[in-house]
């Protein structure tokens, strides 16, 4: 145990940032940072690097595009050039057409407010899941994305741990379970942890680098 919480210590102190933090979101129980969260899993969900996903939100929330009813009423091309100034130019025209959807989704279902999906799912992970995944471009794994973000702000949901984080653990020879991996952090780090494992999973951190700094 004593070794698993050095091996954590050390993935926080590396790659402690969740990709809403990276994408600028704020995160925080909120309509707007609920949506915008939604709108980085819609392209985190592509198969394209995630650096690229992030910059590419950072791109569509500095042209304004942070509440579903400014994506909707932003034009087609003008949500293809935002995505294209992140380089996101493979599946820029699909995910354009994508966001105008699931914008208008948002509005009408929830009424522009995520708030209200949680609250109608009561907090149960797959009565989430099988309602993120109305969404237009996410499936089972942006939906896992969605969860493994969100349990900073809606503690009901953590320890949300998906295959790809508990691939990185393994990588790194932690416990296979999120309620095994909660005991290795304080409560709100969770999510932080999570999104880290992902990152190993994802080869953007080296298990190996992370362990032998471990064992200095």
């Amino acid at each position: 145990m004593g070794n698993d919480r050095t091996v954590v210590r050390v993935l926080l102190d590396r790659r402690g940032r969740t990709y809403a933090e990276e994408a600028g979101i704020k995160l925080a129980d909120r309509p707007g940072p609920l949506y915008q969260l939604l709108v980085l899993t819609t392209l985190l969900s592509t198969r394209i690097r995630a650096c690229v996903a992030v910059d590419a939100a950072r791109e569509l929330f500095a042209a304004g595009y942070r509440t579903p009813q400014a994506m909707e009423a932003a034009s087609w091309q003008e949500r293809v050039d935002a995505l294209g100034r992140g380089h996101y130019r493979r599946y820029d025209e699909r995910t354009a057409t994508m966001l105008g959807t699931g914008a208008r989704l948002c509005l009408d279902r929830w009424h522009g407010d995520l708030r209200r999906l949680h609250r109608e799912a009561q907090g149960d992970p797959a009565g989430l899941r099988r309602r993120l995944t109305e969404f237009p471009g996410i499936g089972p794994t942006g939906a896992d994305i969605y969860l493994r973000e969100a349990q900073s702000v809606w503690s009901d949901v953590r320890p949300y741990a998906d295959r790809r984080a508990l691939a990185g653990a393994k990588r790194l020879g932690l416990p296979g379970s999120p309620d095994r991996l909660a005991g290795l952090v304080d409560e709100p780090d969770f999510g932080r942890l999570a999104s880290a494992l992902v990152r190993v999973a994802l080869g953007e951190e080296s298990a190996g680098e992370v362990t032998r700094v471990a064992a200095r």
